[in-house]
């Protein structure tokens, strides 16, 4: 495929300057792709950005790196589908107390505030103590029930809310509120004239009274058994219950009797079997006797009780040489562990663990980082590891210059003794995502940049238009059309009164 800008064997590195960004011209569809990709320009001025927030926020508020300013500014947006974009993409991104509190208390009490409540507690947001107060006492009940969904409501606030006119927020608050309560309250709300607050009283006691089969029916409508204590005869009906997804619910139950723990162990679904064999009380021996066949390409997330066990290094010992794929792969999403934990899960068979330990710990190894590199280059929550790992290898690299695997091929432009002629001999390499590499290095020619843009593989072209060794005569017909502009735009020497052309309102 031949290049549309020539061979570059004209441009020169100061052969521009002056005024010639004055001729390039664009049409509307232009002006879109520009601002989506300027959102992803670090180039961009904060101010500019704060623009964007007007045009394009979808776009700009999926930045994991988004500065500060600007998440300001999307905070204290007049528009409310920026303030709601804010609140749903900071649901993986995260979001501090502050901005959150400042986000739900400008909108004005009603339905806004309501879907921004349950939105944040959907990322299990953490509020200021002046936003819990004042939230508290919203005039919506819709809202003080939401509010309740939050993970680290003060106890105070939630005894409170057990005296509020709202059936459905006393009922809310039960859960929080039960262990803080005294005897005249307990008492008070267990004879609550609304069913539904009774059965809140019901579920929040379960460890005093467990939970009976007269009550279960109307109980299980709304709270989860898995994390209730159950009546031994309830408990034994369940785990004989033809649903299946019954069975797997109870199998979590920590509350259960070890009888019942056994017969689930032998139940004829997987997924029964396998919520069994994740128990914490279980030793080795009997987890390794649960028969569970793990599929490899199931998605897998860190086991909860594991996590919380990550600061304690005698149970990362422990669990680190179980042989349970699920208890290993959740040990290595500690960010620090002992240097003999590191060493076993780093030679683990199992590469989702070896991944993992890549993905989230600060301790895993040169050796094991660089092999993960050969077919993992980074996913949506850690898009920067295994290569931007600290402890990844930045040094004798140029052994690979001429590898066969082009990931370990690639990774010899960063030995700091390589040289502007292996960067040339890359960008002619047979494997686009080498070529690519070299397209993002500085040392690349003008010439070379140039010629990249007729590269067949469209990736290495959108690589290539964001090198600043591109000429800018080059640059500007980039920008003027639409195929290119929005890689164009990524360009970090496009000048800020181009951005400032190409970003005001009515361009």
């Amino acid at each position: 495929m031949g290049s549309a800008w020539g061979t570059g064997d004209e441009w020169t590195e100061d052969e521009w300057t002056g005024d010639e960004w004055a001729g390039l011209e664009y049409g509307t569809a232009v002006v879109e792709r520009v601002r989506e990709a300027l959102a992803w320009n670090r180039a961009v001025p904060d101010r500019i950005l704060v623009r964007l927030l007007d045009t394009t926020p979808g776009y700009l508020l999926w930045r994991r790196d988004l500065p500060e300013a600007v998440l300001d500014a999307a905070v204290d947006h007049p528009e409310w589908s920026v303030r709601a974009r804010l609140a749903e993409t900071r649901v993986q991104l995260g979001m501090s107390a502050e901005r959150w509190s400042r986000l739900l208390l400008r909108e004005e009490a009603g339905r806004r505030r309501y879907a921004l409540l349950t939105i944040a507690a959907a990322a299990g947001a953490r509020l200021t103590d002046e936003a819990y107060a004042v939230l508290a006492k919203d005039p919506s009940g819709a809202v003080r029930e939401a509010l309740l969904e939050l993970p680290a409501v003060p106890p105070a606030l939630a005894v409170a809310l057990t005296a509020d006119p709202v059936p459905a927020v006393r009922s809310a608050a039960c859960p929080a509120a039960w262990p803080h309560l005294g005897p005249d309250a307990r008492a008070g709300l267990s004879a609550d004239p609304v069913e539904r607050v009774r059965l809140a009283v019901v579920a929040a006691r379960h460890e005093e009274e467990p939970i009976t089969e007269a009550d279960f029916e109307a109980v299980n409508a709304t709270h989860d058994i898995a994390g209730l204590r159950l009546d031994r005869d309830l408990a034994a009906r369940l785990r004989a219950d033809a649903d299946p997804a019954v069975r797997r619910r109870l199998a979590g139950n920590p509350y259960l009797d070890p009888d019942l723990v056994e017969l689930l162990a032998a139940d004829p679904q997987d997924d029964v079997r396998l919520a069994v064999s994740l128990r914490p009380e279980l030793t080795e021996e009997q987890r390794a006797a649960v028969n569970v066949d793990i599929d490899p390409r199931r998605m897998r997330h860190a086991i909860p009780w594991v996590v919380a066990l990550h600061e304690d290094e005698e149970a990362m010992r422990r669990l680190a040489a179980s042989g349970h794929v699920l208890l290993r792969s959740s040990v290595a999403t500690a960010r620090r562990l002992p240097p003999d934990v590191v060493e076993r899960l780093a030679r683990d068979e199992d590469r989702v663990v070896r991944l993992f330990l890549a993905e989230r710990c600060d301790d895993a190894p040169a050796d094991m980082l660089l092999e993960v590199w050969q077919w993992w280059n980074g996913s949506l929550s850690t898009p920067d590891r295994p290569y931007g790992h600290p402890n990844f290898p930045r040094r004798d690299l140029l052994r690979y210059a001429g590898d066969p695997h082009p990931r370990l091929r690639q990774l010899a432009l960063d030995d700091p003794d390589s040289t502007p002629t292996l960067v040339e001999r890359f960008s002619r390499d047979e494997d686009a995502e080498v070529r690519a590499r070299a397209a993002t290095d500085p040392r690349l020619s003008a010439d070379s940049a140039v010629r990249m843009l007729g590269d067949p593989d469209d990736g290495v072209r959108a690589t290539a238009a964001r090198h600043p060794r591109v000429p800018v005569p080059v640059l500007i017909g980039l920008l003027g059309d639409e195929e290119t502009a929005g890689a164009a735009a990524l360009n970090p020497v496009l000048p800020v009164t181009v951005m400032d052309r190409m970003t005001a309102t009515g361009s």
